[in-house]
């Protein structure tokens, strides 16, 4: 899926946070998963897992962790960027080689 940034209204952070947190708590309880559960499943404390549901700020790591242990990584896959296709190192040293190549002056012999 391609971003477009036209497709995202504009949200505040407590407005991403409390969405987050509602999508966590969704698919918890979809899964059919007591809270006590799924922190222990993600490795994190019942409090943390509360604050992350209701909005209340959270760590990356607990928000990775705890996709993990919904079996939700493709989450964090649309948070990462695409790889490059051609690497920025070998784009300076093509640029960096056409600079450094000396230019032919045309001699007078040429012009005629």
């Amino acid at each position: 899926m391609e971003f477009q940034p036209s497709a995202f209204p504009l949200r505040s952070t407590k407005e991403w946070e409390v969405e987050l947190g509602n999508e966590v708590r969704g698919l918890r309880l979809h899964q059919n998963r007591t809270q006590q559960d799924l922190a222990m499943a993600a490795n994190i404390s019942l409090s943390a897992l509360k604050n992350l549901e209701m909005g209340r700020g959270s760590s990356v790591r607990t928000l990775i962790l705890v996709a993990r242990a919904l079996d939700r990584s493709d989450w964090l896959a649309c948070l990462a960027l695409p790889e490059a296709k051609v690497s920025p190192m070998a784009l300076l040293r093509e640029r960096k080689k056409k600079t450094t190549q000396t230019r032919r002056r045309a001699s007078s012999s040429e012009l005629r």
